[in-house]
């Protein structure tokens, strides 16, 4: 029983991972949505380019995805020399990278999942309270996005549980250094590299796992919760 007990540094390391997939999910957020009600409610030249792009890191191999944010978000990179000469921020060899790569992996996922909820909310609703005087912002704070939550909660969720899963594209940007970088996945892959580790693997490796299936069983309930909602047009003049 004492060997499946988590050391305190391995307790770091899942407060590290915790840490990093919390961050990316928020920062991932914002976008997600935007992008999410760009997509499915707005037709535009280019709509279908602009899918594919958001949908990339899905079918991309990770390296690549952690090798363009290298070259991006490097002090030598475009984005990562203004980050540093404007906010004296650098993101190489940090958590706050990791959490970049994370929330990059995982933003595909997390609009999909707010699209699908809110592509499932009747126009005709958001008409309704407009043609009764509301403007765009409130009929979007009272019909859109209250209807959007089970949907925005199971992306947040969904998107938890890719960042608690994220290698490839971390390891290529921020590199495995102890206490900054290495999240669980890239502390199994250091702990398989050692003879006599297998313990210590079997031990990280059962946190991920039930970290991740936690998330994902929260997540299906919470899109079932979206499907079961009323959607239709079938509110009442008060509910609009």
């Amino acid at each position: 029983m004492s060997a499946l007990i988590l050391t305190p540094g391995e307790w770091a390391i899942v407060g590290l991972s915790l840490q990093v997939s919390g961050c990316a999910m928020l920062a991932a957020l914002p976008v997600a949505f935007a992008l999410a009600w760009l997509l499915a409610r707005v037709e535009f030249p280019g709509k279908v380019l602009v899918d594919a792009l958001v949908h990339l890191p899905l079918v991309l191999p990770p390296v690549v995805v952690g090798w363009v944010l290298l070259m991006a978000f490097a002090p030598t990179g475009p984005l990562g020399a203004l980050l540093e000469r404007m906010l004296g921020i650098t993101l190489l060899f940090r958590w706050t990278g990791a959490a970049l790569a994370a929330a990059v992996m995982a933003l595909p996922l997390m609009v999909r999942s707010i699209r699908l909820s809110i592509e499932a909310i009747d126009p005709r609703l958001e008409q309704a309270a407009r043609t009764l005087g509301a403007g765009w912002l409130n009929s979007f704070a009272t019909i859109t996005l209250p209807l959007a939550r089970p949907g925005v909660l199971a992306a947040l969720v969904l998107g938890f549980a890719r960042s608690l899963g994220e290698f490839g594209a971390t390891i290529t940007f921020v590199s495995n250094i102890p206490g900054q970088t290495a999240t669980l996945p890239l502390a199994i892959y250091a702990a398989l590299q050692v003879p006599g580790q297998e313990t210590a693997v079997w031990r990280l490796a059962l946190v991920s796992v039930v970290l991740s299936l936690g998330a994902l069983v929260m997540s299906e309930r919470l899109m079932a919760q979206a499907r079961g909602a009323p959607r239709g047009a079938g509110g009442t003049a008060h509910d609009v």
